[in-house]
């Protein structure tokens, strides 16, 4: 189908309502396969105002004897409303825009059509390759290797080609640890913690069963990982989801790694909120922030009720845990929930910066994300389809990605020297993890980027954030260097609400 076919009105004359600050912009409003434009007219002062379609998560119309009103919730917590003369132009426009927003093709999507002046097709797609950071590791030690046992993506779809794992274990019985995972997420290395010689290791649950099922190859791998550390090394499972949960999941196939089979490690269990629930708690905080008619007592319930900095301060205090596990206890640790894509990347990613410093620089924390998230298969078209507004909900949606990036901030409001960057970066990973005209963030791993032709027919937003006047913009004029782990506090005191634009647009007045 052609884009064409979806346009019922391609052009009519209207009024954008911008909010209480920006003055309201007149002139005529435009309908591409990709974009909502208005443009002001030759004598105006104003710019052309553009909006991707793809970042509307839901429409509102209404209509009045001679012309109707569109409201426009955006996945990035933009509220706009449209004025628009002509009820039948009003209507159409708003069915166009409500296709054409809600198209599912991937290679027909705007990162595909995107040519920007002064970037060129592949630039930074090489940026930030697993084998990146191997060289980083096998500087450090030699326990561990590169591994393309997936470079067809048929061990484990939703990992990278390349993965880094136990030298003394080889890609055969990868393969066969992989088959007693779920997904085919098989351990392997996250983190190699320097200072302890420990490392911070993520899979999927194992698949025990109710028969209690074991795997010799995969008992083997975990093995590997203590020997591969220090002498006398023992190790910590953090399992991201409650005892009773995981019992649960092993009456369907899951399970968790049985003590007598794993010797020298140890089960914790923290259950981080994930999928739906986590979603409605977005969606309830966006409602309390959007209520201007409250009390300052009635905001504070609210926000109190949608659990949101309850989810935070658990996230958080998770990755403490491993973090401190690692260079405060010298052991090992394991991380994983039941599909090993959510909550497993938020805690590995945020042990990361907890310890690391390199992570907290500019490139570090670029290169974290890419490994973390993208590369290491979390479904970000899945999980950020929908944001706050819209009422088509899907049971696999869930903000992850934006509760990964709150935490991050809190960091960076506790230790406002330690971030290289600062708050703009954060933001902009959201709007582009939800619409973005680059191609970072599109599908749900590399092998459905790579089906896709992803790298090499969409641009990096890494190219587009490291351009010299970009970086100046998203740079901390604070960041000191600090070779030290950053600590948080994550009592609830001790965390805000992330006031980051477009937010403060939603809060009641004199909220804090």
């Amino acid at each position: 189908m052609e884009f064409s076919d979806l346009i019922r009105t391609g052009r009519a004359q209207a009024k954008l309502l911008r909010g209480p600050e920006a003055p309201p912009l007149r002139g005529t409003l435009c309908l591409t396969g990709h974009h909502l434009l208005l443009s002001p007219g030759p004598q105006a002062t104003s710019e052309l105002w553009l909006l991707l379609l793809r970042s509307v998560d839901s429409i509102e119309k209404r209509v009045a004897s001679d012309s109707g009103t569109i409201t426009l919730r955006c996945k990035d917590l933009r509220v706009l409303q449209l004025e628009i003369e002509g009820v039948e132009a009003s209507l159409d426009i708003a069915r166009s825009i409500e296709a054409l927003s809600s198209l599912e093709s991937v290679i027909t999507s705007f990162p595909f059509f995107y040519r920007p002046k002064g970037l060129r097709l592949g630039d930074a797609w090489h940026f930030h390759p697993p084998e990146r950071y191997y060289k980083r590791v096998a500087r450090e030690t030699n326990a561990w290797r590169l591994s393309e046992v997936n470079e067809d993506f048929s061990v484990c779809p939703s990992y990278p080609r390349a993965v880094i794992v136990p030298r003394s274990v080889d890609d055969g019985a990868l393969a066969r640890s992989a088959r007693f995972r779920q997904g085919g997420r098989f351990p392997v290395l996250s983190y190699h913690h320097a200072p302890s010689g420990t490392v911070l290791v993520r899979s999927s649950q194992p698949l025990t069963g109710p028969q209690k099922r074991r795997c010799a190859e995969d008992e083997e791998l975990l093995r590997a990982v203590l020997l591969g550390a220090r002498p006398g090394a023992r190790g910590f499972i953090v399992d991201t989801r409650s005892s009773q949960a995981a019992k649960q999941a092993r009456m369907t196939g899951g399970g968790t790694e049985a003590k007598a089979a794993y010797p020298g490690w140890k089960r914790l269990h923290r259950p981080l909120e994930r999928g739906q629930p986590l979603q409605e708690s977005f969606v309830r905080l966006v409602e309390a922030c959007g209520d201007l008619q409250q009390s300052t007592d009635s905001w504070l319930r609210r926000l109190e009720g949608c659990c949101w900095l309850a989810h935070v301060k658990e996230a958080l205090s998770t990755a403490c845990l491993a973090a401190q596990g690692m260079e405060r206890e010298g052991a090992c640790i394991l991380v994983h929930g039941a599909e090993g894509t959510d909550s497993t990347l938020l805690v590995t990613s945020l042990a990361q910066l907890i310890l690391d410093p390199l992570s907290r620089t500019m490139a570090g924390f670029q290169e974290l994300v890419e490994r973390e998230w993208i590369q290491a298969g979390h479904p970000f078209q899945l999980r950020c389809a929908h944001s706050a507004f819209s009422h088509a909900r899907s049971k696999h949606e869930a903000p992850t990605f934006l509760l990964f990036l709150d935490c991050v901030w809190q960091l960076g409001r506790q230790f406002p020297l330690s971030l290289e960057f600062g708050e703009g970066l954060l933001l902009a990973l959201f709007e582009h993890a939800y619409a973005s005209p680059f191609g970072t963030f599109l599908c749900n791993s590399e092998k459905e980027r790579c089906l896709c032709e992803v790298r090499t027919r969409t641009h990096s937003l890494w190219s587009g954030l490291n351009q010299p006047k970009e970086r100046r913009k998203l740079r901390n004029p604070l960041y000191a260097p600090n070779p030290l782990a950053i600590w948080p506090s994550v009592e609830l005191q001790s965390l805000r609400l992330w006031q980051g634009d477009p937010l403060p647009q939603l809060l009641p007045w004199g909220a804090s």
